[in-house]
């Protein structure tokens, strides 16, 4: 059976990404309310209880705000670095284990998950290259500030990629936030442009790349137009899979790991 991966909702109001396969399900982080969590995964046809493990890239509400909840609701086990587990305030609890960089986490009997260094400010965030048991790679990396040697190299082999492309600038430079957010947000521990994105990937992708998604748009500062043509723009010549957008109010779609065509599933909501 193949390996699954879908966006529950990606997007400053809360972000969870779910990987699954016929030997159980993980969340990469959990920035919903319990009961956005339970909506958002019965409509995948599963409940909280059925969660194997939450892993937490950093600490931002937006990605970390639901973990303690499920934590301590549904006795979910969680792994995150340290840093990220003071800040959220669930270094006390059993059920959490903590990594390093670069520590192969073997969850599910048929997948790996390695945790890499991602620039973003004030926090110690990772992404994460998952494997599956045929040797099939993914990554899953949302706010990154800017590329880095070390991104790439995780990055490059991928049959699906997920990664953000938060802003449009000339949206964001127009746009009503105060100078400083912008100069955050633009700045090398701040998120991606869609640009800076579509450049990023045009290092990233090859042969075995059949598709992507963008995610962590800013409903203030982007458009999944915008984003899709911009990043489109700039690896139209050597991509020629499938493209998508996760957007805030998910999950509307699957993709799929370990098969021999790659495959986009619907989800009817």
């Amino acid at each position: 059976m193949s390996v699954s991966i879908t966006h529950l909702g990606s997007g400053s109001r809360g972000n969870s990404t779910l990987i699954s396969s016929e030997n159980g399900n993980v969340l990469i982080d959990n920035g919903f309310s319990g009961r956005q969590l339970e909506k958002r995964l019965a409509r995948m046809e599963l409940k909280p209880t059925d969660i194997d493990c939450m892993l937490i890239s950093h600490h931002h509400g937006d990605h970390g705000s639901g973990v303690e909840y499920a934590m301590r609701k549904w006795n979910i086990p969680a792994k995150m670095n340290y840093f990220t587990a003071e800040k959220i305030g669930v270094l006390d609890k059993e059920n959490l284990e903590l990594f390093e960089n670069l520590d192969r986490l073997e969850i599910l009997s048929d997948v790996s998950f390695l945790p890499f260094p991602v620039p973003h400010s004030g926090a110690e965030n990772v992404g994460f290259s998952i494997v599956t048991k045929g040797g099939e790679k993914t990554c899953v990396v949302t706010d990154i500030g800017s590329e880095t040697d070390e991104v790439i190299k995780h990055m490059q082999g991928c049959s699906h990629i997920s990664i953000e492309a938060n802003y449009d600038l000339r949206r964001l430079l127009s746009g009503p936030y105060p100078d400083i957010l912008k100069n955050r947000i633009m700045g090398r521990g701040g998120h991606l442009s869609n640009k800076q994105t579509g450049k990023l990937l045009s290092k990233i992708i090859g042969p075995e790349t059949k598709s992507i998604v963008l995610t962590h748009l800013s409903e203030k500062n982007n458009q999944p137009h915008l984003a899709e043509s911009t990043v489109l723009y700039h690896i139209d010549d050597i991509f020629t899979g499938d493209i998508a957008i996760s957007l805030q109010d998910g999950p509307e779609f699957s993709h799929f790991l370990g098969q021999s065509t790659q495959e986009k599933m619907s989800i009817k909501i």
